[in-house]
């Protein structure tokens, strides 16, 4: 799909948060269209044989196949870094399918995670019994105890993963101190931002490397969409993040993507 009237990112983000939610992100097409085109396509077609092999290839930019990139889905992404000051967004399936893929894209056996005893239950779920069942170690703390985070730190401690205000208890995390806390040990933090969204915090402003999302809430308030997000640096969406996503398929549908 061909950009024909794609905004200056450096004028967009000065945008206010509702011209942001509203006009981010959006892409039109040769014919003009007044709101978002529903691409429903598998595939994309090509002019020649070295085309493909340089889109496959990451030489040439241009749609490759949805389950890597679908022009509705694409503008959405846009949308969601814009809104939350991020340099690159990548969309999934749901909120526990972005939690998930946020955790297991940069983890291996052998790593240690430290995470908040207050989270949505399946976060909880994620760090008690899927994380160790994949030989990856984990500490609960309680998020609200400063100490607590620098205390459970342990030389292979990779992650710091916790959700503020978490669902439904609305502990708070202290983002700034945990996020520095990390940075001086090399340690990544991963926040989960759904309960406040981009409008009423940036994690990212606080330090935050990675802030994931159950879109479903942040996107659609009438209960229609399932989504989730994940938010990054370009490099760590496209480097660690992207593979894993790529190869696994927890993708997000065009008809979600609309929101």
């Amino acid at each position: 799909m061909k950009k024909t009237t794609g905004f200056d990112r450096s004028k967009t983000k000065n945008w206010h948060p509702a011209t942001q939610a509203v006009r981010g992100g959006t892409w039109r097409s040769e014919h003009g269209e007044t709101s978002e085109a529903l691409f429903l396509t598998s595939g994309y077609t090509y002019d020649d044989a070295e085309t493909v092999a340089a889109r496959f290839a990451g030489e040439a930019q241009g749609m490759t196949y949805s389950r890597l990139q679908n022009p509705t889905v694409a503008m959405l992404e846009e949308r969601i870094a814009l809104m939350e000051g991020a340099e690159a967004c990548r969309t999934q399936a749901t909120g526990m399918a972005a939690m998930t893929t946020a955790l297991l894209c940069q983890l291996s056996a052998g790593d240690h995670i430290v995470a908040a005893k207050a989270a949505f239950g399946s976060c909880r779920w994620l760090v008690d019994h899927l994380c160790p069942r994949f030989g990856i170690e984990t500490t609960v703390i309680d998020g609200r105890d400063n100490d607590a985070w620098e205390k459970a730190i342990k030389p292979n401690t990779k992650v710091f993963f916790f959700e503020t205000p978490a669902n439904p208890t609305m502990d708070i995390v202290d983002m700034r101190h945990v996020c520095d806390v990390a940075k001086a040990h090399g340690i990544t933090t991963v926040v989960d931002n759904a309960f406040a969204t981009s409008v009423l915090q940036r994690p990212m402003d606080f330090g935050a490397d990675l802030v994931a999302y159950s879109a479903t809430k942040l996107m659609e308030g009438q209960g229609r969409v399932l989504a989730g997000a994940v938010c990054g640096t370009e490099k760590f969406i496209n480097d660690v993040l992207l593979p894993f996503q790529r190869n696994t398929g927890p993708n997000l549908s065009p008809f979600n993507g609309l929101g």
